[in-house]
């Protein structure tokens, strides 16, 4: 599982080759791995998330990210 999630992180690092400051790499970086985590379904664990499968009860709705971003929003 992990050589996937290195795969998947590889082609984000081409990405990040072209930001002009380390500081919005980190960014990026940062929320990439809340969206791999938390929202994006993955085969090999049946349709559910990590956090799912770790019994993270995160209480998001359906559009998982727009419910993420609502509640960064309030905090």
């Amino acid at each position: 599982m992990i050589e996937r999630y290195h795969a998947t992180f590889r082609e984000r690092d081409k990405v990040i080759r072209g930001f002009k400051s380390e500081k919005t790499a980190d960014k990026y970086i940062e929320n990439w791995k809340t969206y791999y985590n938390f929202v994006k379904p993955h085969m090999a664990l049946n349709g559910l998330t990590p956090s799912d499968v770790a019994g993270i009860n995160t209480g998001l709705d359906r559009n998982r990210w727009l419910t993420l971003m609502k509640l960064s929003a309030n905090f």
